[in-house]
């Protein structure tokens, strides 16, 4: 992790993403193109926008879009309606202690993952972003994964065995080196350390195809979403 964003540069050796040596290339430029959901997330005291977009690069209908991705927000709620009692109570203008305080853990680490939707990264990293969080929250960041990240490179350090099966390609590190590298199935298969993993969580062949495939049907459910959404915002 810290070698991709190069805080610590290699002592030997390269990491090469679509051909360009990263140490070639400006600090600014890499980290610009590189998003991070981590464990613990970090807020900002300031509002909801402040803390997606402190360099005020975005309108507020990419924030409000964001948010509603991230399931932060319903999805029919708009940013320019009247506040009332009923209106959701993450909204754009609203408070944000220091290390978000004021929010739960779970709507933390989707803040975080409404930030890297902003960002539009190509490569997002995802560093056990959801081992401390709910099932339920779990789930709604698992799609939005599947659905906001489209077209990206996504690096997942995995907590829950489940929320990476369906992913295209396994790295199984043992001892700091890699031991496995596949498809979930490829692995599968191998009957090796991801099998045994596998075994002792209760997950199945029949799972691995079923991930598969709803991570395909996400892909596709998001693109609709996001052109329905594109349409709602300009009438």
């Amino acid at each position: 992790m810290s070698t991709l964003f190069r805080l610590v540069e290699l002592s030997g050796g390269h990491i090469i993403i679509d051909g360009i040596d990263i140490s070639t290339i400006g600090l600014h430029d890499l980290r610009s193109r590189l998003a991070i959901i981590p464990q613990d997330p970090t807020l900002f005291r300031g509002t909801v926008r402040s803390n997606l977009d402190p360099f005020h690069e975005h309108t507020d209908l990419e924030l409000w879009s964001a948010l509603r991705q991230a399931d932060l927000v319903p999805a029919d709620a708009r940013p320019d309606e009247p506040r009332t009692k009923d209106s959701p109570r993450v909204h754009l203008n609203m408070v944000v202690e220091e290390d978000g305080l004021n929010l739960s853990l779970g709507q933390r680490q989707l803040m975080a993952l409404a930030r890297a939707l902003v960002r539009g990264a190509r490569i997002i990293v995802c560093d056990e972003a959801t081992s401390s969080v709910d099932m339920e929250t779990d789930d709604k960041i698992q799609n939005t994964i599947a659905t906001g990240f489209r077209g990206r490179t996504l690096l997942c350090i995995a907590h829950r065995l489940r929320t990476i099966i369906g992913y295209d390609r396994i790295c199984v590190m043992d001892a700091g080196r890699i031991a496995e590298l596949g498809t979930p199935l490829e692995l599968w298969q191998r009957d090796g350390i991801f099998r045994g993993m596998c075994d002792r969580s209760g997950i199945r062949v029949e799972d691995i195809k079923s991930a598969s495939a709803e991570m395909g049907t996400a892909h596709e459910a998001g693109v609709e979403s996001l052109e329905a959404e594109k349409k709602e915002d300009n009438i």
